[in-house]
Formats: C-alpha cells, sequence, structure tokens
C-alpha cells in the first residue's frame, strides 16, 4: 500500500457562494418574489431640514438682525462652494439673491413673503433648502407644515413653487411675524 494508513480520504467540499454571487442571487430573488417576511426593507433615511442651521449662533444672530431691522452677514461653505447668507433688515438673501423679504403689517408686525423665482432657482442647493426651513422654524408664529422638500423641489401645499407661481404671482406670502424695530416717538 502506497497510502498512509493513518490518513482518512479527502472529504470533497461543496463549493460556498461568494458575496458577490450572493448579492445577484438577492436582487433576482428580490426582482421576481419581492423581499421574504424575515428581511427588513430599508427606510429612507429622514432628515430634519434646517436643523444644523436652528442652533447655530451666526443663524440666530442672523435672525435677530433681521427682526431688529439691522444688518448682519455671515458665510458658510456648503458643497465645497463658499456662500454668503446676509440681511439688511427688511430681506435675507443668499449670495446676494433675495430669498426672503418683509413688508410692514402693522406697529407690531410685518409679513415675511418668499420670492418664488429664486426660491425656484436655488431648490437644488441644499444649503438653501435648510436655510429656508430655518427661517422658518425660527419664526414661531408661522406655521411651516405646508412646506416639504420632496425630489429636489419645494413644494407649498399640494403644488411645487413653480407651478402656483403662475398662478398666484412671484411672491409668496408666507404669514406674519412679530418684529422688534423700535419706533421712536419724539415728545415736543
Amino acid at each position: 500500500m502506497t497510502e498512509n494508513a493513518g490518513k482518512a480520504p479527502k472529504k470533497v467540499k461543496d463549493k460556498k457562494q461568494t458575496p458577490e454571487e450572493r448579492l445577484e442571487a438577492m436582487r433576482y430573488n428580490h426582482m421576481m418574489y419581492g423581499p421574504t417576511d424575515g428581511e427588513l426593507k430599508m427606510n429612507p433615511k429622514k432628515v430634519d431640514y434646517g436643523a444644523s442651521f436652528l442652533k447655530h449662533p451666526k443663524f440666530q444672530s442672523l435672525m435677530t438682525a433681521f427682526k431688529n431691522g439691522t444688518v448682519f452677514k455671515f458665510d458658510i461653505s456648503a458643497e465645497g462652494k463658499l456662500s454668503s447668507i446676509a440681511t439688511d433688515g427688511s430681506h435675507i438673501t443668499f449670495d446676494g439673491k433675495v430669498l426672503f423679504y418683509a413688508r410692514a403689517l402693522n406697529k407690531y408686525e410685518d409679513n415675511l413673503l418668499l420670492d418664488r423665482s429664486s426660491a425656484v432657482q436655488l431648490q437644488t442647493t441644499d444649503a438653501v433648502v435648510h436655510l429656508v426651513f430655518a427661517v422658518l422654524h425660527s419664526l414661531p408664529e408661522i406655521d411651516s407644515a405646508p412646506f416639504c422638500y420632496l425630489h429636489h423641489k419645494l413644494y407649498y401645499g399640494t403644488g411645487s413653487l413653480e407651478t402656483s407661481s403662475t398662478e398666484q404671482g412671484s411672491n409668496l406670502l408666507v404669514g406674519p411675524y412679530k418684529h422688534n424695530k423700535t419706533h421712536e416717538k419724539f415728545r415736543h
């Protein structure tokens, strides 16, 4: 005998599936049959628009300046680009384009308006979307519920800003908010 008497013959192993083959098999099964009961479906990640701005001291200073009618400006870097956000007391601008502006309503309140053309033009920029929602959330008097962002478009109510701009004009009245502008009264 030429073989070793103490060794057992080699067992033939089944070929294991490679990770690539497993993924391809999973894709095929999902395409043909859908996910099984044991598989968890991937839920899309929920994004809280405006949260990155709300607690930032520069944004809080911007909103204070906007309510007080004073000037403030700061720069942000987003998506590899430097952008400036500013207010002169009656406008909030993003890179020089007016996004929000205020019009006097009465002695204590102003109306906040959204410039639709600028919002539609800049709605694919993440920083602008976060800025829009942060401004709306920072003014508690304004109900931001009709605004939503889906598939790189801003929606107001049931329609996008583009479709509703032809019906209602270029400016969107968001709502009234209380300002802190001092009205000086002189006694003679």
